[in-house]
């Protein structure tokens, strides 16, 4: 997995892992209507991975390539390194669709874009640790996301996510660098303890958003106490 082009050279990718993916080929109708599922619905996909955000991002890229709907997709509790067992991570996600094969399909979707797109990053070469943060541009968006931020089918969308200070820095930064439109803001503490938003744009300012809240997240790490450091007015 590489950098893409549009980000800061200066982080490293932390590659997601996926924990379970199993299929259920006919979900009983009880268990079906509490998930959510529609009358078209009769197979399921569940997964669950260490990282959310990518999980969100690749459920969306599912609805693209197969007749998938996500049905289910919830974050847990403060996040993957306080996992309820092995195979929890920091999401469960559910796929459903009128048979197996489509359900698959749209599974097979999903773990390449686990694999080969979508991830947190660390920054490289700082003091101390490095916040892990997800400054993911979807170029096009499929059914799910664009649903939740009020967007076109296809339009893109810069997904924008980091630990709570870095989140709303950053967020700031990257609405000021591009023409975008904030579509959904996450005010910190989500689930896992993160904060940020999703914005709207063409595939140019949305990858402009996205660099400017990767260095705006930078920033912070390196400058945590920058304001502390000036001295105050003279108040006599």
């Amino acid at each position: 997995m590489t950098v893409p082009a549009y980000l800061p050279d200066d982080i490293a990718p932390l590659r997601p892992k996926l924990l379970s993916c199993r299929l259920i080929p006919s979900v009983s109708p009880a268990l079906r209507d509490e998930l959510g599922c529609g009358p078209q619905h009769y197979a399921i996909g569940l997964v669950t991975c260490d990282q959310d955000d990518a999980m969100y991002a690749a459920l969306d890229q599912a609805t693209k390539f197969a007749q998938v709907d996500v049905v289910y997709a919830k974050s847990f509790y403060a996040g993957a390194a306080h996992a309820s067992g092995p195979l929890s991570g920091e999401i469960l996600g559910v796929l459903a669709g009128p048979d197996p094969d489509e359900v698959l399909e749209g599974l097979a979707a999903l773990r390449e874009y686990l694999n080969d797109r979508a991830c947190f990053y660390q920054g490289k070469g700082l003091p101390g640790a490095s916040p892990a943060f997800f400054p993911h541009v979807l170029s096009e968006t499929g059914d799910y996301l664009s649903k939740l931020a009020g967007i076109p089918r296809g339009a893109p969308l810069a997904y924008l996510i980091a630990p709570p200070v870095e989140s709303v820095v950053a967020v700031d930064a990257a609405l000021k660098a591009a023409d975008v439109r904030l579509c959904k803001y996450f005010g910190p503490p989500t689930e896992t303890n993160y904060g940020g938003a999703w914005l709207t744009g063409d595939l140019a300012a949305c990858e402009a958003a996205a660099a400017a809240f990767a260095s705006a997240v930078l920033d912070v790490a390196r400058r945590p106490l920058e304001a502390a450091r000036r001295p105050a007015r003279d108040r006599g």
